[in-house]
Formats: C-alpha cells, structure tokens, sequence
C-alpha cells in the first residue's frame, strides 16, 4: 500500500477514526494489527522475518537488562546483533556476495557452486533491521530501559508510518509514546495534515514529475548529450530528495495526527554550504545511527592516531553507508565519494579557514553551497546508474562538450513545455521552504487546500512507488 494511493486514504481514515474510538488500553493492539496489515499487502510471507527479528530482540532486551556480568551482557548483544545482521545478510547481500566470489572464481580459472537465490528483498529491511539494533545497542549501553509488554516493542519495531522507509527512530524516542494516552488535538490534526499534504506534494508534483525527464535521459542515453545528461543529474538530486523526504513528512503526519512525534529526517540539506553540514541535515536518523554506532567507536577507538582517526573512521562509515543504500559497488563508490570528500575537509578545515579569513560570510556560503550541491548531483549518478558502465556514460556525455538543444525532442515528455514544468514545480518547492515560517501557515487549513488544488492541477497521474523502497 503506497502512500501515495487513494487506498491508504481509506485505510488512514479507518485506523485514525477506529484509534480515536477504542480506550487507551486497545489502541496498542489496533496499531500492531493495523502495520501487520500494512506490511502484508506487499508481500505477506516476509512478516515471518519481522516476527523472527521482533522475537530475538525482545528477549535480548530484557535478557541484556537483566544480566550483570559483562562478558555475559556483550555475548547476548552479539547474539541479538548476528540474528538481525544475518537476515539483513541472506536476503540483501547474498546474491551480491556470490556473484562476486563467481568472479573471482572465474579470473582464476573455477567455477562457483554456490547456487543465486530469486527472491524478492522484503521491504524496507535494512530500515526496520537497524531500528531494531538501536534498541538492543540502547538498552545494552543502559540508555533504554528493556520493554515488558511485547505487544508494544513490537509495535516500536513495525509501526506502519515508518515502518517501510524510516525515520529510524530510536527508542528513547518513540517507545514511551505508545504507552502514553493521546487524546484529539485540534492542531495535532492540522500539523499532520500540512506533513501529509505537504510531502504528497514533494512526491507527487516534484518527484513524480522530474522522474519523467530523468528515466528518459538515462533510457535514452544514446540521444542525449551534455546539457540533457547534466539537467538529468540535477533534476534526480532533487528528485530524490522530493521523493525521500516527502515519505517522511507523510509518515510524520499520520504519526502526528495521533498525537505521536517522529523525528525530523530532512532540514533542507541541498541549501548545505558544505559536505559536513549536507549529511546533517540529510537522511538525519540514518547519519546519526551511523555516526554513534559506528563512527564515534572507531574514533575512540583509534584515538592516538589523532585526526588520522577522524579520516579512516569517516572513510569506513561512508564506505558501510554506501552498502547500506544497495548491494552493489556503485553504491560503495557513492560512499567513498562522500568519505573522501568528508575526509578532505577535516584534514584542510584550518587552511581553509586561514586561506579564506578575508572573504565575506555571506560569499563563502554561496560559494560553498554551489560547490556542495554540484558534488553531491555528480555523486548520485552512481545512486542512479543501473550500472557502473552506464554510470561511466553519462559522465562521459557530461564533459563531451555537445550542447544542441535538440534535447527537448526526446528527454522531455512533451516537449518544451513539460521541460518548464518540471523548472516551475522545482520553483514551487523553494518557495515553499519560505511559506510556512514566513506566513505562519503550518497551523492554517488554507495551506492543506493550497497544497490539495497544487496536487491536484500539477500532479502526475501515476502510483509510483518511493525510490528508498527498494533499500
């Protein structure tokens, strides 16, 4: 069931109307039962995994709470690590790792027995599987108190707003809130509806429409030349980031209109002045899962070694990043881009700041977002490409130099015309980065009829499925 679907309005209306209805002490079970419904229209047999995983972590939170001896405690931890590791591992990473062990069978002359597997990755797995780690890490680290009542830790895992594609929340964050009574608020339900008008507005009138131009580019590569490829580049960057964000901003409504607080996963990452301030403020729960559970230990870790231990660390949290989004190496290509680029800026930070003392703010800024956004579009062609060859053609047709405008012809789905929406809906979304703070609509009803008639006259047509599905 997308969100983006006239049967998730049915079933959003019925949920939110049956949680209002039923006592306090029934909606735990109406939310549980509701997400496993939710989940099992995709594909029903994968509710076993989240079983399997839900199962294990639960009796390692209470186990790990209860147990005093250390050794004991990181022994149950690993325990519980392995099992949600390893699933992530066999139904994401298999075919991955024997294809590549063929490969390297082959170059030396042997053949690989080891039989592929066809199976479907269920959805949304490396999401739930590491909010799943959170809260054994969480309760192991003593920052998380062991949930008793299975019925809610399994809602923690598989509430159906994020369930499929984040934010990852952490426990300390959303865990208490299924224990609390929530009551109908009138500006709850109006915050909800602006995320959830708003975000269908990302997905529907931005991302559904650039995607037009962009499967056209790189389906059609042979016709394209640089300035097709180059506004293909952009327009994905911003597609991705419609279509992502606007994902969390519906789950953080219908969350919302409960009376339940997600968190923010977006704050307007491609106004970044830097690559640092970029993965601040996006893809939030992802980077600050990343960076406390696997960035921050490798630091302290390699301490005496100074900032080359900031770099290596980087390095190797972007390189498990990149894999994290797709088990393929132009993935990991994508993460070292960044880790280098990271890399590169801790090491000539002081230079920088030395070199540039005299320049104004305001330039720098300007400057270093231009630099930002570029880098970060040329880095998503290895997100986008199907393949590392066809990766390599479009970098070759972004610096052959072929500027016809004939472009249009193929590349936009009517023309010109199509091509000047997709600049007016990209002006639309700045615009609308300014329209809340600036006019104080986030409580106002005018701005979800706004949003609802912008959907409607500027939508496509289609339920299309969100690009983070797939990971």
């Amino acid at each position: 069931m997308l969100f983006n679907s006239i049967e998730f309005l049915y079933f959003f209306l019925v949920v939110t109307s049956l949680f209002f209805i039923l006592p306090h002490r029934f909606r735990w079970s109406l939310l549980l039962a509701a997400s496993c419904f939710f989940y099992m229209l995709f594909k029903p047999e994968y509710i076993l995994i989240l079983i399997f995983t839900i199962v294990v972590d639960y009796f390692a939170g209470i186990l790990l709470e209860n147990e005093h001896n250390e050794g004991k405690k990181r022994k149950y931890l690993i325990m519980s690590l392995v099992a949600n590791i390893g699933v992530l591992a066999v139904f994401k990473y298999y075919n991955f790792l024997n294809d590549n062990v063929t490969g390297l069978a082959t170059l030396f002359g042997c053949k690989n027995h080891i039989p592929a597997f066809t199976w479907v990755l269920p959805l949304g797995l490396s999401f739930h599987t590491f909010q799943a780690m959170s809260y054994t890490i969480e309760v192991y680290q003593g920052n998380q108190k062991a949930e008793r009542h299975f019925g809610i830790y399994a809602l923690y895992v598989m509430f159906y707003p994020q369930l499929v594609a984040g934010p990852i929340e952490r426990p300390q964050n959303i865990v208490h809130q299924f224990h609390e009574k929530k009551y109908f608020n009138y500006d709850n339900a109006v915050l909800g509806l602006n995320l959830i008008v708003y975000g269908l507005f990302k997905k529907i009138v931005v991302a559904d429409r650039l995607s037009v131009y962009v499967n056209q580019v790189y389906g059609h590569l042979q016709f394209a030349n640089s300035i097709s490829v180059f506004l293909a580049m952009v327009f994905f960057t911003i597609q991705i980031y419609a279509d992502f964000s606007g994902y969390s901003d519906i789950a953080r409504g219908t969350a919302k209109f409960m009376g339940y607080e997600l968190m923010v996963n977006f704050d307007r990452p491609l106004l970044s002045s830097n690559l640092s301030e970029f993965w601040r403020r996006w893809h939030i729960s992802l980077s600050t899962w990343f960076n406390d559970y696997l960035y921050l230990p490798l630091v302290a870790k390699w301490r005496n070694l100074g900032n080359l231990s900031v770099v290596f660390a980087v390095i190797i949290t972007f390189l498990f990043s990149g894999l994290w989004h797709g088990a393929a190496w132009r993935f990991v290509v994508y993460g070292a881009l960044h880790g280098a680029a990271l890399a590169y800026e801790i090491l000539t930070k002081k230079k920088r700041k030395k070199l540039f003392k005299n320049v104004p703010k305001r330039l720098m800024s300007f400057v270093g977002g231009i630099c930002t956004f570029s880098y970060v579009c040329f880095t998503f062609i290895f997100f986008r490409a199907e393949s590392f060859t066809q990766a390599g053609a479009i970098i070759k047709k972004l610096f052959e130099g072929s500027f016809s405008l004939n472009m249009v012809q193929l590349t936009a789905e009517k023309g010109p015309l199509s091509l000047m929406f997709n600049f007016l809906v990209i002006g639309l979304l700045a615009l609308s980065y300014r329209l809340p703070s600036d006019l104080k609509l986030e409580r106002s009803l005018w701005f979800i009829i706004l949003g609802a008639f912008t959907i409607i006259i500027l939508g496509k047509n289609v339920e299309s499925e969100f690009i983070y599905f797939q990971f």
